[in-house]
């Protein structure tokens, strides 16, 4: 065979001779391709992909006919593959990463991955590997261990439909279908969440996604008890939260921010297992918070802060070191831009003065002295005029209780609607003075101007530290505080888009919900592989929302506008 004969010819040579064996190899059921080969043993690892022809693979069509199925098994053979590989790694020996044979670690949620690809019954599979080495001397021996041992064992037992747990897969499709089935009947049914009863909604810890052990299995108020016929399991009883403005409340430590959590991961389906697969969320929903320092570039934020002392221009706003109230505004904002339909609110990580002003505070400080108009005075209008609704966790804002249209109380992870009793209580105490007006419906278009440095840059570096933060040549963009950002690998994708965006669409006549669209289009098309220009694909990219897309684009600092882009 070609390859184990150039393995003959580079045994013992130095490591760069490595670079000779790319290219494709028949390896008779399957196609391996070595599309990059690592520089030194202590380098990152080799790329490599196997293509496995539709009558190989085996796979029934009625699995992949639609996106979200395709998915789905996407990522069931992703994980599959990943458990046989970790047996397999560094079974062949050397120094620095050699033997490591690597895929896309997927977490609970299920995301569109370049891990694995499933296009009319072919499968491409995109993983690393590290070429063993002594020193810095090839071992081919025992890189040829790893290609015709190791490997064809794990392509075998993951990739081929009759030598899988078939039953196993037909489960996460069924999963997939019923998770799908809930998610397009939100809006029909008034709905802007679901959660079903016996959800798990507790993590094992802050740093865990898995679910805990012994929590409370979720219970829904009867008059909030909405019932389903789902595809697969039949009937599912769950609660349904209605459009409009829901407010969460109850004691510290009774389950207030947890529910809050599963509901901005609802937006992504979960594995089976996970605790919260039936939480299913609007998918355009928006965590917002007050996030202190970050840039914003000319938004409108004149709905909730204007009349600044400094006369300065909030409809066209931007600064390098946003307050919380600031960019909490800016981030509300943003999202309307995004197309979110709902927005979810933690007082825990809100900026006090952008939710509410109380009765005495506006007695001594009048409202034409104050130039914030709080969000308490904005929530109604945000509904009734552009369609966002809003769930809210409230541990002290009573005053909300004025403008809720439901509100569930927390009590030892178990809910109960206390619509009425709140309702009459709230009677005794002042709404907040002033009447709503009607939310603007003119957002600012902003198209902005690329970057020319960065175009004239021949090699343009991309690093990620996990989900907190990119590097775009020289420029961080801080995504802490994305909380809906949820795998590494998506933010590894943010960084190739924000690039792409720069390079090939940002020319100051385009508005960044354009360029957002353009991007989703190409990527619905063609996948995240599109944002190379060549053919050397990373395997560890998971695909964003538009939501994160545009929040990075804005958290870039060196963002330019055009001239007419107000």
């Amino acid at each position: 065979m070609e390859l184990r004969n150039k393995l003959n010819q580079i045994d013992h040579r130095s490591y760069p001779a490595y670079k000779e064996l790319r290219g494709r190899y028949d390896f008779k059921d399957y196609v391996l391709s070595i599309d990059h080969v690592q520089g030194d043993p202590f380098a990152a690892p080799s790329r490599l992909s196997v293509w496995v022809k539709a009558e190989n693979a085996g796979f029934p069509p009625e699995f992949y006919d639609t996106r979200e199925k395709r998915i789905t098994v996407q990522d069931h053979l992703t994980r599959l593959f990943g458990r046989e590989v970790s047996g397999g790694s560094f079974q062949a020996k050397g120094s620095g990463k050699s033997g490591l044979l690597g895929v896309s670690r997927c977490g609970q949620q299920v995301l569109e991955r370049t891990a694995l690809k499933i296009e009319n019954g072919n499968i491409t599979l995109r993983f690393e590997a590290g070429f063993p080495a002594n020193g810095r001397t090839i071992n081919a021996r025992e890189l040829e261990k790893m290609l015709f041992d190791i490997l064809p064992v794990c392509v075998r037992k993951s990739l081929y439909y009759a030598k899988i747990d078939q039953n196993k897969l037909k489960q996460a499709v069924c999963l997939c279908q019923d998770q799908q089935y809930i998610r397009e009947r939100l809006h029909g049914l008034g709905l802007c969440a679901f959660i079903a009863d016996g959800a798990i909604l507790p993590r094992e810890s802050g740093i865990s996604e898995k679910p805990m052990k012994g929590a409370v299995p979720f219970r829904t108020p009867d008059s909030l008890k909405v019932t389903m016929e789902l595809p697969n399991m039949g009937p599912v009883t769950g609660m349904g939260i209605p459009r409009g403005i829901t407010l969460f409340v109850g004691g510290g430590y009774h389950g207030k921010s947890t529910i809050l959590q599963a509901l901005q991961n609802g937006v992504y389906n979960h594995i089976r297992g996970d605790g919260r697969e039936l939480v299913i969320t609007d998918g355009t929903a928006v965590k917002l918070r007050a996030e202190d320092g970050r840039s914003i570039s000319g938004v409108d934020i004149s709905p909730f802060i204007k009349n600044l002392p400094n006369k300065k221009d909030t409809a066209h706003f931007s600064t390098e070191d946003a307050s919380g109230s600031t960019s909490q505004a800016a981030n509300l904002m943003e999202g309307v831009e995004a197309g979110s339909s709902l927005f979810l609110i933690d007082e825990d990580t809100s900026a006090t003065n952008f939710m509410i002003r109380d009765q005495l505070m506006q007695e001594v400080i009048s409202a034409g002295e104050e130039p914030i108009t709080p969000f308490i005075c904005r929530v109604n209008s945000l509904y009734t005029d552009l369609g966002i609704s809003s769930i809210i966790v409230a541990g002290s804002s009573g005053s909300y209780f004025h403008v809720a249209d439901t509100v569930i109380q927390m009590k030892e992870y178990v809910p109960y609607d206390i619509t009425e009793k709140a309702k009459e209580a709230a009677k005794a105490y002042p709404a907040m003075s002033g009447e709503e007006e009607s939310f603007p419906a003119f957002i600012d278009k902003r198209c902005p101007w690329p970057d020319m440095t960065l175009r004239k840059d021949d090699r343009i570096k991309i690093k990620t530290m996990g989900t907190s933060e990119l590097l775009l040549s020289k420029e961080s963009v801080e995504l802490r505080y994305l909380e809906q950002l949820k795998d590494q690998e998506q933010t590894a994708a943010l960084a190739w888009i924000l690039k792409f965006a720069e390079l090939k669409l940002m020319d100051g006549r385009k508005d960044l919900k354009k360029i957002s669209e353009m991007i989703e289009m190409q990527i619905d098309k063609d996948g995240l592989e599109s944002l190379f220009e060549r053919g050397d694909v990373s395997s560890s990219l998971a695909r964003p929302r538009k939501q994160e897309i545009l929040a990075c684009i804005n958290r870039y600092r060196k963002l330019g506008e055009g001239r007419g882009g107000r």
